[in-house]
């Protein structure tokens, strides 16, 4: 991780939760986004209505139940990601989709924003046929429209692990450092740059 966010972290006790590998409830649905940071994920997310909750974790590596230290320092293979459980009945996962694009640098490689390595590329992880078809379908329609190649990962899900606790919901426990990371970061701005009035992704 950056500078910006090791200090901003510093003297926080390290707590690992136990890792899962199911994507969906019997009631919700799940979706797993890699954006970057995945504080700034879990915000853009917890916006949206008919999400149920957000988590922030690990995905797409070798290594099982990673520590945050092991990822941002790299060869683990994974992505800071964010499990997105939702309500079918309420959202739907082409609006997840939406939201996700205009949440991310899409043209950004290995990287988000002030954030670089493997940890922080943009990922897609289905967990159907659907949800691939509707992934690969939305990347074709942005890289027409912007004329350039989408960097986004769209890959098969396999395993997702929860990220220590004083990770969860970060921008709600530590709203003053957040956004001092965030503004320092230069999300916002390029997200700006890129989607203009679409940024965010909830204004239609």
């Amino acid at each position: 991780m950056i500078r910006i966010r090791s200090v901003l972290l510093g003297g926080l006790v390290l707590l690992t939760l136990p890792f899962g590998k199911a994507i969906a409830s019997e009631e919700t649905a799940s979706a797993v986004f890699g954006g970057g940071c995945f504080w700034c994920v879990e915000e853009a997310f917890d916006k949206v209505d008919g999400v149920v909750s957000t988590t922030s974790g690990f995905s797409g590596g070798h290594v099982e139940n990673p520590s945050y230290q092991q990822v941002v320092d790299g060869n683990t293979g994974h992505a800071e990601v964010v499990r997105v459980e939702y309500d079918p009945a309420a959202v739907d996962y082409a609006t997840l989709l939406h939201v996700f694009w205009r949440n991310i640098d899409p043209f950004a490689v290995d990287r988000q924003f002030c954030d670089a390595g493997e940890a922080y590329r943009s990922v897609i992880y289905y967990g159907s046929d659907e949800e691939q078809a509707l992934a690969e379908a939305s990347r074709d329609e942005l890289a027409e429209r912007f004329d350039r190649e989408i960097a986004t990962e769209i890959t098969p899900f396999e395993a997702f692990y929860p990220a220590e606790e004083y990770h969860q919901d970060y921008y709600r426990k530590n709203p003053v450092r957040y956004n001092y990371y965030k503004s320092a970061c230069g999300r916002e701005r390029r997200l700006e740059a890129v989607w203009g009035d679409e940024a965010g992704g909830l204004g239609g």
